[in-house]
């Protein structure tokens, strides 16, 4: 190779080396934006600012030995969530709360929120409806047998929280017709009915984006990414009595339980 060819050649590695180093410290500096959003995440979660509004940036910088852009860059990811603004002259601010919703003991949603404001249920729809093969199959009930169905829209506080797909065996199921769904938590109405404890469940947990219907009815953004439960209650017996598919508001809700590790 001429010599003159050289000095181009490491020219051009050298300048490959720079790029490479700018956009790993890029990453890194998006990773540490991303861990310092996740950590105030927890403490606006759980009310650390009780306030209203966040220390300033410097403070932020200081605390969790952060540099500031990397402050800023973090404050920028909890406001694309809707969790914080900026304020002029007062600066970072709370403008939206999750709340609770613990996953190891079965309540209603009512009981489950009773600290923070009042369920309302919106019942859009009620009535008896052919079982889908996997309802009728998870209900234990015959194929193409007809069970309650009944979609309601709930709401916090007056703030629309959750949309429930729930299907109930028909034997069960017709005594709600006349009960009050839209002050009172199914599980005690079943409870009642049945007289009889509610034993167990068995959920799955994913997120899934709102479909049109359901983001119009959550007043959510389409294609938001929603919290999708999907609950299989038994009777302290053993019978399944309530299947539910509940898409929650990703932005009003958060998830929590207590686990033990097995021995």
């Amino acid at each position: 190779m001429p010599p003159t060819d050289r000095p181009r050649d490491h020219a051009g590695q050298g300048a490959a080396t720079t790029v490479a180093a700018h956009r790993t410290r890029r990453r890194l500096r998006a990773d540490r934006a991303r861990q310092l959003a996740d950590l105030l995440r927890h403490q606006l979660l759980t009310g650390a600012y009780t306030n209203g509004s966040l220390p300033h940036e410097s403070t932020l910088a200081t605390d969790y030995r952060a540099s500031r852009n990397t402050v800023r860059q973090a404050l920028d990811l909890l406001r694309a969530e809707g969790l914080v603004e900026r304020l002029p002259g007062v600066g970072t601010v709370v403008v939206a709360r999750k709340y609770p919703h613990g996953l190891d003991r079965l309540m209603g949603l009512a009981e489950t929120l009773r600290e923070h404001g009042r369920v309302t249920n919106e019942v859009r729809t009620m009535g008896p409806a052919p079982a889908p093969a996997p309802v009728a199959e998870r209900l234990r009930v015959p194929p193409g047998a007809d069970v309650l169905y009944i979609e309601r829209l709930r709401r916090l506080n007056g703030l629309p929280l959750s949309l429930d797909l729930t299907y109930i065996p028909l034997d069960i199921g017709i005594a709600l017709l006349g009960a009050d769904l839209e002050n009172t938590d199914v599980f005690r109405l079943l409870e009642a009915i049945t007289g009889r404890h509610l034993g167990h469940a068995e959920i799955t947990l994913e997120a899934v984006n709102a479909d049109a219907h359901s983001a119009a009815v959550l007043q959510a953004p389409r294609g938001a990414a929603v919290l999708m439960l999907e609950r299989l209650t038994h009777l302290a017996d053993g019978r399944p009595v309530d299947l539910e598919f509940i898409r929650f508001r990703g932005d009003r809700i958060t998830m929590s339980g207590l686990l033990h590790r097995a021995v």
